[in-house]
């Protein structure tokens, strides 16, 4: 590999600033794409489609995929980033204006703050926390720095927002209950045997604030969504997504109550979260009690709601019941919802319109304005936190009496010392809260 793009070139620090982005042709905002082998290849795409708006940097701590990214950019673009394997080294180039993260879930809190804390703004992919502390201290960060952060949470970005709008305005009536649904088609993973590190894999660099474990392939690309060092299962993977869109519609926060059961079925292989979870939340806010129940299930499944019809296959979405009727908002590119009212459930209004998420995103860091962000980091946290407690619930095998007020979990020491994971040196999330 080519050290010099290996390394990376700081800036002098004495870039001037203008409206909150560093001086350059145009007001370009120059974007570092961090984490590009899965979903940072999309934030890729999408950048790329955007005037003035420069990739300028990729980070990746495996050399063939930053090598590939790196390529493929200059030859779409006329423009070669530069590249970096070390986030921290990326953090010290003072002409990056915002970091756009999609690495493994451990890693998002952490460098979310150490890019606030370089003065940069940033897209987080969801969900924006490894465990409850960390969803604290990233809203934290982004508050005491005064950057712009936008959670992956897309669904606030599309049609959902018609569709939150339409309950607000009474089409439903009094929506009491919402249900989220993550069935998605995921094989086994089989078992792989503990292996060398593949050359140019900056492993120290992979693992941060995780404990230290033998590479194997399937705790590497992708996979490690199913462990928990390093993933959240699929109700932090795909499921965020609904129960973000669950908890906005019902125009609720914390839960109170949370009450999971699931486990892992079928498949004999390294997987060590559920690939079947039910998961309960129950919420009292204003003198109003609602409901929400969520559902991850691998494997063959039918359809509900109409969801993922007509072809087999995945079942994703969020369906909201009132006391006029029910509302569906699909998974499918965020970009449909429909509804059907009265006891003869004539259809509703519907919509298939949204708007791009990484642009929005853009705007509001050219505009500094907050309060145009679609999924601002507080949100997100927020809904994050439904994760974590859904699956300490699961892994305690007991129902958690949430306060938030306290943040805890009423009468459980246990499910508290669990708030907040041990961190490897010097890969450590700093308290701000």
């Amino acid at each position: 590999m080519n050290r010099r793009y290996f390394l990376g070139a700081a800036v002098s620090a004495g870039a001037v600033l203008r409206s909150g982005l560093a001086a350059s042709p145009n007001d370009t905002v120059r974007v570092a794409c961090v984490g590009v082998h899965g979903r940072g290849r999309d934030h890729i795409r999408a950048y790329s489609k955007m005037a003035n708006v420069e990739i300028a940097a990729v980070c990746d701590v495996d050399e063939s995929v930053l090598n590939d990214r790196v390529s493929e950019i200059e030859k779409s673009s006329g423009r070669r980033p530069t590249g970096y394997t070390d986030f921290r080294r990326l953090l010290e180039n003072k002409s990056i204006d915002a970091v756009s993260i999609a690495t493994p879930n451990h890693h998002h809190t952490l460098q979310t703050v150490w890019a606030c804390q370089a003065g940069k703004d940033v897209y987080v992919e969801k969900p924006c926390s490894h465990d409850m502390f960390e969803a604290r201290q990233i809203a934290a960060a982004a508050r005491k720095y005064q950057r712009i952060v936008q959670h992956g949470t897309q669904q606030r970005s599309g049609v959902g927002r018609d569709a939150v709008q339409k309950m607000r305005d009474g089409v439903l009536g009094d929506v009491y209950m919402a249900r989220g649904l993550c069935f998605k088609r995921r094989d086994t993973i089989g078992r792989k045997p503990a292996s060398p590190v593949p050359p140019g894999v900056h492993y120290d660099l992979w693992l941060g604030p995780a404990p230290v474990h033998e590479f194997t392939a399937n705790r590497f690309h992708y996979n490690w969504h199913w462990f928990w060092d390093y993933g959240n299962g699929d109700l932090g993977n795909q499921g965020v997504h609904q129960l973000d869109m669950a908890r906005w519609g019902l125009g609720v926060k914390y839960p109170t109550k949370v009450s999971a059961i699931g486990g892992h079925f079928m498949f004999d292989d390294d997987q060590e979260t559920p690939n079947t979870l039910n998961a309960s939340f129950e919420f009292e806010e204003a003198g109003k009690r609602k409901m929400l129940v969520f559902e991850v299930r691998h494997w063959i499944s039918n359809h509900e709601a109409g969801i993922g019809e007509p072809s087999p296959g995945n079942t994703v979405g969020t369906v909201f019941y009132g006391s006029k009727g029910y509302l569906a908002v699909l998974d499918e590119d965020h970009s449909k919802y429909y509804s059907f009212l009265g006891r003869d459930q004539s259809p509703g209004p519907s919509s298939d319109k949204s708007t791009n998420h990484w642009a929005n995103f853009i705007d509001v860091v050219r505009s500094r304005k907050q309060e145009d962000l679609h999924a601002p980091i507080e949100e997100g946290a927020i809904s994050t936190t439904l994760v974590h407690l859904a699956n300490l619930s699961y892994r305690l095998g007991r129902t958690l009496h949430f306060d938030a007020a306290t943040y805890s979990c009423t009468g459980d020491d246990e499910a508290n010392r669990m708030f907040q994971r041990p961190y490897r040196k010097p890969f450590e999330v700093p308290e701000t809260v």
